[in-house]
C-alpha cells in the first residue's frame, strides 16, 4: 500500500459516513433508538456469536423492516416483541436483511426485533465497504467497527441515525475490551477462563465500537489521567508519549469547542492491516504502526476532534456530510496554526484548498446523491467542507467565528444538524447577514479566479499616493470581503475590500508608492490558480493510483505537465507509477526530471534521492544506491521521516515488498 493509498484509507474511515458502497440514498423507514447487545468474541476461531435487541420506531406505516449486517453473520433467528418468529430475508448484495412483519407497524409506533446470528469475521472479505477491513475477530486484536456493521443497522442511517447503547462482551480473560460508556465497570469473571465487559451510552449518539485485544495496562501522559492508551506490547514503547500528545489536542479543542460530551479518552489500537482510524464516543483508534509516527500527529487531531463533530454533533442526511467532515478536518488545521505557527498552516491549507476544487462540480448539498466512497464525495465534504469554515473564519473574525462553533455544538448537542442551521447559527452568533456567502459556497460550485489593474495617482504637499484600481473575477454571484496586500516603498499595508460580482473599484491611500499588489495573500479564499490548478491535477492523478487505474493517474499527472512543464510534485508522482509498474529507466528519469524542477514541494528534493537509492538497490547498484541516501540525509529534511528512512537504507539494502512482486 503506497503512502497515498494510506492517507485516502484514513480519510474514508476518519472522515466520511460509511455506507454501501455505490448505494443510492434511499428515505429512511424507521429510527433505530437503542440497542441491547450481548455478544461472544472467539479470536482463536474468528467468531463473533451475538444477541441484539433492537428498538426501532417507525417512520411510516410499515409491513417490512429493512437493516443492514455484515454478510459474514448468519441469523439463526429472529422475533418480534411478542416473542413470534419472524422470517427473514438476506440480501448479500448490499449487506441487508429484510424482515417481514406479522402486523403492520405504524408510523410514529415503537417495537424491538431480538436477533441471534453468529459468523467468522477475517476482514474485508464480507465487508459492507469493498476492501476495507472493518469488522475481524483476531489475535492479538479484534476489531468490531460500528461502519462494519456487525449489529443491525437503519439503512440509511450511519452516522446519522443517532441511538443509545448497552453492550455486554465476553471475551478471553487475557483480553481488554474498550467500548463508548457513559460510567466506568470493572469486568467480571466468568467461566471457561472468560470475562465479560459491560458497557453503557445513554445519549444519542453512535456508541458502536469495539476494539478488544491483549492489551497492556492502559497507560496514561504523566499527571493527565482521564487519557490513556490501550496497546500490544509492540508499541508500549511510543504509547506513553502519544498518549500525552493526545493529550494536548484534547485540551486545546476543549479549550476552542467547550467540553466533550465525556471527559475520558481511550485510545485504542488497531490492527496494522485495518483502517488507518476510527471513532466513537470517546474513542480514538488508530492503526498500530501509526501510534507515535511522527506525521500520525494530524491524523490523530483529526480522529479527535470527531468527538465534538461528529459525536456531539452529526450530520442530518449525508447531504449535510461537509459540516462534521469539514469542521473536523479545519479542527486538524487550527491545530497545526496552534503548535506549528501560521507559515505551516498556510501550507495545510494550500493543500486541503486542491482537494476542495478536484471534483467541485456538485453543490455541498446535493452531495447525498453521490457514492459516498467517491473521489468527489470525499474531496468535496472534507476539502471543500474545510475550506467554507476557514472562509467562514475570515468573513467573521476570529472571536465571532469560535463564538459561532460554540453555539452550534450547544445548540445542536446530541442531534443531526443540516446546512440551514449552520447558516441561522453564524448569523446569529455574528450579527452578519450571510446568505451570499452560503448561496456561493454551500449551494454553488466554482471558485473565483481573480486579477486586478490600478492606476497610482501622486498626492500633493507631500501626502504620498492614491491607487485607484479594480478587483475583477469571474464568478458573476460572488460577493466577499477580500484582502489586499500592498507593497510600497515604506511598509506593506494590507486592506479589506468588498468584491461584489465580476468587478469591483477600490480606493487605497498610502505613504509610499505602491509597487505591487497581491491579493488574498494569506490564502484566506478558495480561488483558481494555475499553481492550484497543477495541485488539482495531481491529486486526482493520486486518487485514480490509489484505486488501481494506473494510465488514468498518468493521464492527470500529464494534465498537470501542460499546465507547468516544471512541475517536480507531477513527475515524481509519475516516477512513483513507473516503479510500481518496474519500469525502473523511466522511474529513474522521472524522479531526476523532478530534482531539477521546480522544487515545490520542498520534500520533493529528499525523497527523490530516496527512491533513486531504490532503484539502484533493486538493479544491484549498492554504491550509487548509498550514494543517493546520503544526499537525502545531507538534505536535513526529514518529512515523513525521509532522513530516518535514508539511514536506515544506508545501513541494509532495499528490497521490494513480497505483496509488490
Amino acid at each position: 500500500m503506497t503512502r497515498f493509498s494510506r492517507i485516502v484509507l484514513a480519510l474514508i474511515t476518519v472522515g466520511l459516513p460509511c455506507v454501501s458502497a455505490f448505494a443510492a440514498p434511499v428515505r429512511p423507514q424507521v429510527q433505530v433508538t437503542n440497542y441491547v447487545i450481548s455478544a461472544d468474541l472467539d479470536p482463536a476461531a474468528n467468531k463473533l456469536s451475538a444477541t441484539v435487541a433492537v428498538t426501532l420506531s417507525a417512520l411510516e406505516d410499515l409491513t417490512q423492516v429493512t437493516l443492514e449486517l455484515n454478510n459474514g453473520l448468519q441469523i439463526s433467528k429472529i422475533v418480534d416483541a411478542t416473542q413470534h418468529p419472524l422470517s427473514p430475508e438476506r440480501l448479500t448484495t448490499n449487506s441487508t436483511v429484510r424482515i417481514p412483519l406479522l402486523s403492520t407497524l405504524s408510523k410514529g409506533s415503537s417495537t424491538t426485533l431480538t436477533f441471534d446470528y453468529a459468523g467468522v469475521l477475517t476482514g474485508s472479505d464480507t465487508s459492507p465497504v469493498e476492501g476495507i477491513k472493518l469488522a475481524a475477530i483476531a489475535d492479538p486484536v479484534s476489531i468490531l467497527l460500528y461502519a462494519g456493521r456487525w449489529f443491525p443497522l437503519t439503512t440509511p442511517g450511519l452516522f446519522t441515525n443517532r441511538f443509545t447503547a448497552e453492550m455486554h462482551i465476553r471475551v478471553p480473560s487475557d483480553y481488554r475490551v474498550v467500548g463508548s460508556t457513559t460510567t466506568e465497570s470493572t469486568p467480571k469473571s466468568i467461566s471457561g477462563n472468560r470475562s465479560e465487559y459491560s458497557f453503557n451510552w445513554s445519549k444519542p449518539g453512535f456508541p458502536g465500537t469495539i476494539v478488544a485485544g491483549k492489551f497492556l495496562a492502559p497507560i496514561s501522559a504523566a499527571g493527565i489521567p482521564n487519557v490513556r492508551i490501550f496497546v500490544t506490547e509492540k508499541h508500549k514503547a511510543a504509547a506513553a508519549g502519544y498518549a500525552a500528545t493526545a493529550a494536548e489536542q484534547f485540551e486545546y479543542f476543549s479549550s476552542i469547542f467547550g467540553q466533550p460530551e465525556t471527559s475520558r479518552l481511550n485510545i485504542v489500537e488497531l490492527p496494522d492491516d485495518a483502517v488507518s482510524a476510527a471513532w466513537a464516543p470517546g474513542i480514538v483508534a488508530i492503526a498500530g504502526n501509526r501510534i507515535g509516527e511522527k506525521n500520525s500527529t494530524r491524523l490523530l487531531a483529526n480522529t479527535i476532534a470527531h468527538q465534538w463533530w461528529g459525536s456531539e454533533v452529526s450530520p442530518a442526511t449525508l447531504n449535510d456530510a461537509w459540516i462534521t467532515n469539514g469542521m473536523s478536518r479545519y479542527a486538524e488545521l487550527m491545530y497545526v496554526e496552534e503548535v506549528s505557527g501560521r507559515t505551516a498552516f498556510q501550507t495545510a491549507v494550500s493543500d486541503v484548498s486542491a482537494g476542495a476544487l478536484a471534483y467541485d462540480t456538485e453543490p455541498l448539498t446535493t452531495l447525498g446523491r453521490l457514492d459516498p466512497f467517491s473521489p468527489q464525495f470525499q474531496s468535496m465534504t472534507l476539502e471543500k467542507g474545510a475550506m467554507v469554515f476557514h472562509m467562514l473564519r475570515w468573513e467573521l473574525g476570529d472571536d465571532a467565528f469560535k463564538k459561532f462553533l460554540r453555539g452550534l455544538l450547544s445548540q445542536y448537542t446530541d442531534q443531526g444538524i443540516r446546512s440551514s442551521n449552520v447558516e441561522t447559527v453564524a448569523e446569529a452568533q455574528s450579527g452578519t447577514q450571510l446568505q451570499a456567502f452560503f448561496a456561493q459556497w454551500i449551494d454553488g460550485t466554482g471558485a473565483p479566479q481573480f486579477t486586478n489593474k490600478f492606476t497610482v495617482y501622486r498626492l500633493g504637499n507631500n501626502k504620498g499616493f492614491r491607487t485607484v484600481g479594480s478587483i475583477d473575477q469571474d464568478l458573476d454571484l460572488f460577493r466577499m470581503p477580500v484582502a489586499l496586500r500592498i507593497e510600497t516603498d515604506g511598509k506593506t499595508e494590507v486592506r479589506r475590500v468588498d468584491v461584489s460580482g465580476n468587478e469591483s473599484q477600490f480606493t487605497i491611500e498610502t505613504f509610499g508608492r505602491p509597487r505591487k499588489i497581491e491579493i488574498d495573500p494569506e490564502n484566506w479564499l478558495l480561488k483558481s490558480t494555475p499553481d492550484l490548478a497543477v495541485r488539482v491535477a495531481v491529486l486526482r492523478g493520486q486518487q485514480q493510483a490509489a484505486q488501481g487505474d494506473l494510465t488514468a493517474a498518468l493521464a492527470e499527472y500529464q494534465k498537470a505537465l501542460d499546465i507547468n512543464k516544471t512541475s517536480s510534485l507531477a513527475t515524481y508522482r509519475v516516477g512513483e507509477i513507473f516503479f510500481t509498474q518496474r519500469n525502473y529507466q523511466s522511474a529513474a528519469n522521472s524522479f531526476r526530471d523532478a530534482l531539477r524542477g521546480d522544487g515545490d514541494p520542498k520534500w520533493i528534493e529528499v525523497w527523490s534521492h530516496i527512491e533513486l537509492g531504490r532503484i539502484f538497490d533493486v538493479t544491484g547498484q549498492r554504491d550509487r544506491a548509498v550514494n543517493e541516501y546520503r544526499l537525502a540525509v545531507q538534505t536535513n529534511d526529514n518529512t515523513q521521516g525521509a532522513v530516518n528512512e535514508a539511514r536506515a537504507l544506508m545501513q541494509k539494502p532495499y528490497q521490494r515488498p513480497h505483496e509488490d512482486n
